[in-house]
């Protein structure tokens, strides 16, 4: 599932408005932007990584398994006995 980024324009000054203000929204709002663009990599990371976890622990488990002393055949790592 890829993640969407959507960019936005910036809304166009009118006649009376203060430039202050304005350069004022645009820092909340590039902040705020900037806040949504880490949340959304954050969770997207973790989704990843959980998918990773899940798959990866028992092959892991299994190596460890396999690579210490006495060494024991597979079919020993995987009965329950």
């Amino acid at each position: 599932m890829a993640s969407r980024v959507i960019v936005k324009g910036k809304a166009k000054a009118t006649k009376g408005s203060k430039s202050s203000s304005s350069s004022a929204d645009d820092e909340q709002s590039s902040s705020a932007a900037a806040i949504k663009f880490v949340t959304e990599w954050t969770n997207w990371t973790l989704k990843k990584a959980k998918v990773a976890v899940h798959y990866g622990f028992i092959p892991l488990i299994i190596v460890i398994g396999m690579n210490s002393e006495p060494k024991p055949h597979l079919y020993q790592l995987l009965s329950p006995v």
